[in-house]
């Protein structure tokens, strides 16, 4: 195999070998672990499965899609809770040469038709829970001939032929991995654009192998001997990393939850399986802290954990090191760069900065004509790395916007303190995030506007106690509808038609709101006012 050379080798560290041409990562991790047949691999809600059957099951479905007419490079969409299933499905979609796409399992009906369309989906695969909205996706989609197969933890009394592990029982090894290509297609995540709609991501088989010998090895130092638990679920580009990468690189046990990753949730995972990494996000650590049902550090077996999708509040970090004597190692990346690129150090954690960048990725800060900027200065952030993606699926424009070369623009606005530390300092553009999550102001803003005694709509991010949240400003059709009961109504109302996480945390009732002459909305004046 080829040795790549700085700077994908630190300083004081060997080169990494780069994946041969040909290669196939659902083998690559077969091959790693054939050792470990015996050994958990994934502890769910309902069992335990083997590194042993984890490859059996994953090479059984890979001949599931073969039987089915599904060719090498034709996609399938994976709708499914954190259970096993899914990846199961995930690794055997990648032996077979298939290309796995990841999707948010808290979208709706009319999300779920544009990915079925935009992907050309050959299938569908769907957690139990969730197929009602599978089904009116699929009696909207134009895309004719899509297999839905349901995934049910207890594979209980579900009629028809197409149930997950029914059709995997049915199956036989597929003897070989399709030959792939290191930079073949692998699979698909669904990134929001400021648009609102989705944008289908393309990552490589070697885009997996670099960030977990990158970030998963060098940075986090993930271990054989540890347990691992992301709250980011596995269709994050985030989540992915945590509890599948990563974990099955160094033959580890990942834990998985079904469920909503509250601070109760987590915190019966933490005394129940001892996990000894952790992967949070800024909301979760601030709301576990403040619970009364927070763990005592005896009770835990917490040796690092990591945050990602906004910034870490310093005070957040400080007293969760000092309540678990474990350090949180704040980082950012993004679903295009696959997982985080720029990340604190355990021994050298700089609480309110995002730390520096990781081993084997280059971070420029631009101006807007593209120059850099000096320290301290803030500026556009770039980034260049070997787990960036190919492109956006069908979209030239956004691809030609974002993949510039050997560099990718994030969207991010970042400072470089004069230590080498840097710190963020917001979006690009208008789009929030939320929880980790993008939203989109003007899909938020046009929902409001359905409501009969919504007149005009504004949504804007207010920073509280260091995270993100978004309020709306609203002009009503009738002043006298103005109360708190009918923000509350407005609130499920906005929350009836979008994914959860996009709803306005606060509402503010205005007589008007501030435009420009020529009638745009001046948001930057309602976040000054905020």
């Amino acid at each position: 195999m080829e040795a790549l050379v700085e700077p994908t080798a630190a300083k004081g560290q060997p080169a990494i070998d780069a994946p041969p041409v040909h290669f196939n990562f659902a083998a690559h991790l077969f091959t790693l672990n054939e050792a470990r047949s015996p050994k958990p691999a994934y502890i769910d809600d309902n069992s335990v499965t083997t590194y042993g059957e984890l490859e059996s099951l994953a090479r059984r479905f890979a001949s599931v899609l073969t039987k089915l007419g599904i060719h090498p490079e034709e996609r399938v969409l994976l709708v499914m809770h954190d259970t096993t299933d899914l990846p199961i499905a995930f690794l055997g979609a990648l032996y077979a040469g298939v290309v796995p796409v990841v999707a948010n399992t808290l979208l709706t009906p009319a999300d779920y038709t544009y990915m079925l369309d935009h992907s050309r989906a050959r299938a569908v695969i769907a957690t139990d829970a969730l197929l009602p909205t599978i089904a009116q996706a699929l009696a909207d989609t134009s895309n004719e001939g899509c297999v839905l197969i349901v995934s049910q933890p207890q594979n209980a009394d579900l009629p028809g032929e197409h149930v997950f592990r029914r059709m995997i029982d049915a199956s036989t090894l597929r003897a070989t991995p399709w030959p792939s290509h290191a930079d073949d297609f692998a699979f698909w995540l669904y990134s929001s654009g400021s648009t609102g709609k989705p944008k289908g991501t393309v990552h490589t088989h070697a885009n997996l192998y670099w960030t977990a010998e990158l970030y998963g090895k060098r940075v986090l130092g993930i271990r054989e001997d540890d347990v691992v638990f992301s709250a980011a679920k596995l269709f994050f580009a985030y989540g992915l990393g945590n509890a599948l990468t990563f974990p099955l690189s160094v033959g580890a046990t990942a834990i998985l939850m079904a469920g909503r990753p509250t601070p109760e949730a987590v915190f019966a995972q933490f005394t129940r399986h001892k996990p000894t990494i952790f992967y949070g996000v800024p909301t979760l650590y601030a709301g576990m802290l403040a619970s009364p049902d927070l763990p005592q550090r005896a009770d835990v077996r917490l040796r690092v954990c990591t945050s990602a999708g906004e910034a870490l509040p310093r005070e957040t970090g400080e007293h969760f090191t000092e309540r678990f004597g474990c350090e949180i190692l704040d980082g950012i990346g993004s679903t295009e760069m696959l997982h985080i690129f720029l990340s604190n150090r355990a021994g050298h954690v700089a609480y309110g900065t995002t730390g520096t960048a990781v081993p084997g990725y280059d971070i420029e800060l631009r101006d807007e004509s593209g120059q850099p900027v000096p320290d301290g200065e803030i500026g556009d952030l770039y980034i260049k790395g070997p787990s960036a993606a190919l492109m956006y699926w069908c979209n030239r424009e956004k691809s030609r916007a974002t993949f510039l070369g050997d560099w990718l623009k994030s969207g991010d606005k970042y400072r470089r303190l004069p230590d080498g530390n840097y710190t963020y300092a917001g979006r690009s553009d208008d789009m929030l995030k939320v929880s980790g999550q993008y939203v989109s102001p003007i899909e938020v803003e046009m929902v409001l506007m359905q409501h009969d005694d919504v007149l005009e709509a504004a949504v804007v991010g207010v920073t509280r106690d260091g995270l993100m949240k978004t309020r709306a400003f609203v002009v009503l059709k009738h002043a006298e509808v103005a109360t708190d009961a009918f923000a509350a109504e407005l609130k499920a109302f906005v929350k009836a038609r979008l994914a959860p996480h996009k709803y306005p945390r606060e509402i503010l009732f205005v007589d008007d709101l501030p435009k420009t002459a020529t009638g745009k909305i001046q948001r930057f004046k309602l976040r000054e006012a905020s």
